[in-house]
């Protein structure tokens, strides 16, 4: 009964040796998929996942997360808190604001939730717009910055 995400290879760190020819963007996905089940048509959208969903003629749906060829900035609603307390609006930013440290120097919920809310309102994050429209698509983070900030990797951030 779980309906299944698809996530197109996505450039966020270095220390998996991305590149863009490895990646298979929604197009190939649903060109593959169609051939193994047949026609697959839209299925009803959820505004709040990335995914687009599709149906096949059985009944199953699935979804998409196209990420890398299909950014989807504009509507994002995502962000992620690492295990040492970095809150990370964007897989893509370079920096993120250290909630740990506020909690630990005394902010209380109001001082804590000012901060969050102001930061999540001015936040103008479009890494994967950014990185679609690079002229050349490497890794977004070389290792040797990984090396001296492991935030920078995208499965420290949860992703």
């Amino acid at each position: 009964g779980a309906e299944v995400r698809f996530i197109e290879y996505m450039d966020v760190g270095g220390a998996t040796g991305w590149t863009c020819d490895a990646v298979v963007t929604s197009d190939e996905m649903l060109t593959r998929l169609g051939a193994a089940y047949g026609p697959i048509t839209p299925a009803e959208a959820r505004l709040a996942a990335p995914a687009r969903r599709y149906q096949l003629p059985d009944g199953r749906v699935f979804g998409i997360v196209a990420s890398t060829s299909e950014p989807f900035c504009s509507t994002c609603d995502r962000s992620r808190v690492t295990a040492d307390g970095m809150w990370f609006r964007c897989l893509y930013a370079a920096t993120g604001t250290d909630l740990r440290a506020l909690v630990r120097g005394g902010a209380d919920r109001a001082e804590l939730r000012n901060t969050i809310e102001q930061q999540w309102r001015n936040r103008s994050d479009q890494g994967a717009v950014d990185r679609l429209s690079a002229p050349r698509r490497v890794a977004a983070v070389p290792v040797e910055l990984l090396r001296r900030d492991p935030h920078l990797e995208m499965h420290t951030r949860g992703g």
